[in-house]
């Protein structure tokens, strides 16, 4: 669920991305529409950053609580 959550996000930054630059091609400068994008990819880069630290977190998590298996003979 995770890896789903995290591959959503970074599919909206591509397609935010390139709506940026559609917009830059029509217009040939940067627009109040550009400024709008910019700050939505903000939003999702700090959404990606905060789920990546998570799913790190959850995974640190796991490989502590493993069961350690010593083999002495």
């Amino acid at each position: 669920m995770m890896q789903t959550h995290l591959e959503d996000l970074y599919k909206q930054k591509k397609v935010l991305d390139l709506q940026w630059e559609q917009e830059h091609l029509n217009e040939g400068r940067y627009t109040l529409n550009m400024v709008r994008i910019d700050h939505k990819v903000r939003e999702i880069i700090n959404h990606i950053k905060m789920a990546e630290a998570k799913k790190a977190h959850l995974d640190n998590k796991v490989s502590e609580v493993a069961p350690q298996v010593s083999v002495a003979t």
